[in-house]
């Protein structure tokens, strides 16, 4: 374990592998989708490459009430995952060791992106994230990091920084792991009681409700478009299925020209809002903070009629635990 920028430069100098040295950052609390992501990265350098992992419970990004002080620390069974996953050296700071003059006068700010969904409900934990992430990847020297897809915004918020400020260095995303009921893996599911797991088990089957939604959307619309006498408004295609007696996937069709022509943007959110609002009922309830469908290149809220890739983002309090889950979703690909 590496507790200095000493000695971790010590271990760069003597272990590192020129173009093929990595960094998994993480604020501890492993778990299997850490190890997923120290696995992606030992299998990205080879055997001789250098991976790092860092361990860091960053002060910047947690705001006023937040979890700061109760986050889980465990160390040592992190250094034991971490190792065994295929980490080289697990660097794990005390805070003043990252900030040894107190917190940093000069920050990055996330801009635009960081203030909208995460950022309108967590005021500044964007800019704290983005200015750890700097030092680290300055400290690390890595020619590639590696960042988990459940937190879609701060990667996305990364790549933008890194993109924006010629940070030399390759950001790679890994796939959400996801426990076998479906709940995205996170150190806050500790918290959680078993009701307060039953009921946070919504998130996850709302996105792929709605994922199911639009695959039917898609499947409809590709099928009504090659309909005789089918071509032109969403209307037409309903028509056409009429025809043919097909009641309950002309009721669809009518169902996604009313939203929007050729679009499926409005029923997958509603089919995604309906578990949510259930959930909402439930002992203990779920308390909704935002379900979005947004544009994965700045956040924004996509159109009904949008064509091409999206985010279906939720957050939403169980009790006194926030969580928060997303996938991606392609409109349009199989007209």
């Amino acid at each position: 374990m590496l507790p200095t920028v000493e000695d971790l430069d010590d271990a760069v100098a003597h272990h590192g592998a020129p173009g093929r040295n990595a960094v998994v950052m993480t604020m501890g609390a492993l778990h299997e989708g850490h190890a997923t992501l120290i696995r992606a990265a030992r299998e990205r350098v080879g055997a001789k490459g250098f991976v790092v992992v860092t361990v860091f419970v960053n002060p910047l990004q947690f705001g006023a009430g937040e979890d700061l002080d109760r986050y889980p620390r465990t160390l040592d069974a992190d250094l034991e995952l971490a190792f065994e996953a295929g980490a080289s050296a697990v660097f794990a700071p005390s805070v003043d060791e990252v900030y040894p003059g107190g917190e940093p006068q000069v920050r990055i700010t996330a801009g635009p992106m960081g203030e909208r969904l995460e950022g309108a409900s967590r005021p500044g934990h964007f800019d704290g994230m983005l200015t750890v992430v700097a030092k680290l990847l300055h400290l690390t020297a890595p020619d590639l990091a590696f960042f988990g897809q459940k937190d879609a915004q701060q990667l996305a918020l990364i790549r933008r920084m890194v993109e924006d400020l010629n940070f030399p260095v390759e950001i790679v995303g890994v796939e959400t792991v996801r426990e076998t009921d479906g709940l995205a893996l996170s150190s806050r599911n500790r918290y959680l009681s078993a009701g307060e797991r039953r009921t946070a088990l919504a998130l996850s089957r709302a996105l792929f409700a709605a994922r199911e939604r639009l695959a039917a959307q898609e499947a409809l619309r590709a099928r009504a478009t090659a309909l005789p006498g089918a071509q032109g408004r969403a209307e037409n295609r309903a028509e056409a299925l009429s025809r043919l007696g097909e009641a309950r996937a002309a009721a669809d069709a009518h169902a996604v020209a009313q939203a929007a022509e050729g679009g499926a943007a409005g029923a997958v959110r509603a089919a995604a809002r309906a578990v949510l609002d259930e959930a909402a009922k439930a002992e203990p309830p779920l308390t909704l903070d935002y379900l979005a469908l947004v544009d994965p290149a700045d956040f924004t809220e996509v159109a009904d009629g949008h064509d091409g890739e999206a985010i279906l983002a939720v957050a939403a309090r169980v009790g006194s635990t926030r969580l928060i889950d997303n996938i991606p979703l392609t409109f349009g690909a199989a007209k």
